[in-house]
């Protein structure tokens, strides 16, 4: 049973500068990736410091690659790989270990490995992962539970037409393809920044990927890789909670090491809400806020450049204060409103009806007892605390801890008055 708690005495306005930390999801593919570097070390700069990373490095460890952390930079050696299988007990910590399978088969050409956990957000099939992986040659069957898969020959270039541009589905082919034999093809490839930074590192190995960005990516596969040094990433989810926090709050804040192009609509909505930001210098991006939020009418989420479903529920804690009425219609998750009913218990006035959330502003939000139910509604009832009037306290901080590095810490940098017991 956990006992941390985040205690939140909300009502200050934030001001200073934060550096945002590396992605989340830009790190756990490419530590994935060390798995198919055969002989020397790794280096991940600007690896942040989260449980799904501390679990990515165990995983690592499990199947034989050392695995270690000075500071913020992660070093691998995968030279001895030796172990195939992945514990349940590893896997259904985060949703990502999955994109282990494809790592794992093109390295060894078999994995045994269970379904993956993560937060609860509705049916996420790995479906697309599979058929694209039978594709290139790789057998794959459920046992007990558990996935057996196999490239009895070796893995192979396919054409490969995802039916939904899926970050994971297109990590794992990407991963499979690079050391395949032949041309690999993927059609409605996703184009988050996070596959551009994999790509980027895959490169720097010798693996020959091109279009990463774009809705195609060709991959041409190469018979070994070596090591590189590579840095990740900034965390543009954690930009955004940031960006949304001085929203909430009002104040001014400068968010360095952040490039302003990833955050793609984020920026330009928060600017049509009443808050000021602009980029400047190579990767430094200001906001300010002075009154209160204009409600945006509609916000929808969309696969990437669209409205990231990462950001939704930051957002909603911004309208929920804001002057208006917003709407929401969540395209991605089913079940990602589930923070809702803890922002009602502040006062919020918010009304759902399947994939649609109807926000109208109240003045103030107040101080209550609230629980994270997912990563991102946890940091989004963090938010809500530091704009409410009077004390909050935030339990289950395992979902927050699997994305933000020392949140708290970070928060109380810029005069939050925050702290955890």
């Amino acid at each position: 049973m956990e006992k941390q708690k985040l205690i939140i005495n909300g009502g200050n306005q934030l001001q200073g500068e934060i550096t945002v930390q590396g992605a989340k999801n830009s790190s756990l593919p490419l530590l994935s990736a060390t798995v198919l570097v055969c002989e020397g070390e790794c280096v991940l700069h600007n690896c942040p410091r989260l449980t799904d990373v501390d679990y990515a490095m165990r995983i690592l460890s499990c199947i034989g690659v050392k695995c270690r952390r000075e500071g913020s930079t992660v070093i691998t050696d995968a030279s001895a790989v030796n172990n195939n299988e992945i514990p349940q007990s590893l896997m259904r910590e985060m949703r990502s270990s999955i994109v282990f399978l494809g790592a794992m088969l093109g390295r060894l050409n078999s994995c045994k490995l269970s379904f993956p956990g993560g937060c609860e957000l509705g049916p996420r099939p790995i479906d697309l992962h599979l058929s694209a992986l039978r594709e290139m040659g790789a057998v794959i069957t459920e046992q007990h539970g558990y996935l057996l898969c196999s490239a009895p020959r070796g893995l192979h270039g396919a054409d490969i037409s995802l039916s939904f541009p899926s970050v994971g589905a297109t990590e794992n082919i990407m991963l499979a393809a690079v050391r395949a034999k032949g041309i690999t093809q993927i059609h409605n490839a996703a184009r988050e920044p996070e596959i551009c930074d994999l790509a980027k590192f895959l490169t720097a190995c010798g693996a020959k990927v091109h279009g990463a960005g774009t809705d195609i990516i060709i991959v041409e596969g190469v018979e070994r890789l070596s090591a590189t040094e590579h840095t990740v990433i900034s965390d543009r989810i954690v930009a955004a909670t940031y960006l949304a926090a001085v929203g909430c709050c009002k104040g001014e804040l400068i968010l360095s090491g952040v490039q302003s192009a990833y955050l793609g609509q984020i920026i330009p909505l928060m600017q049509s809400m009443g808050c000021r930001i602009y980029s400047f210098g190579r990767d430094s991006v200001y906001i300010r806020v002075k009154d209160r939020l204009k409600a945006p009418p509609t916000i929808r989420t969309m696969p990437y450049p669209g409205f990231p479903t990462d950001a939704q529920a930051l957002l909603m804690t911004a309208t929920a204060t804001a002057q208006g009425t917003t709407v929401f219609v969540e395209n991605i998750f089913e079940n990602r409103y589930r923070h809702v009913s803890e922002l009602a218990r502040m006062g919020a006035k918010i009304k759902v009806e399947g994939k649609v959330a109807v926000v109208e502003g109240v003045p103030t939000l107040y101080g209550s007892e609230l629980q994270a139910t997912d990563l991102r509604g946890g940091a989004a009832l963090v938010l809500a605390a530091l704009a409410a009037e009077g004390r909050s306290v935030v339990t289950r901080l395992c979902y927050i801890d699997r994305g933000y590095e020392n949140i708290e810490a970070v928060l109380r940098t810029v005069g939050a008055d925050i702290r955890r017991v």
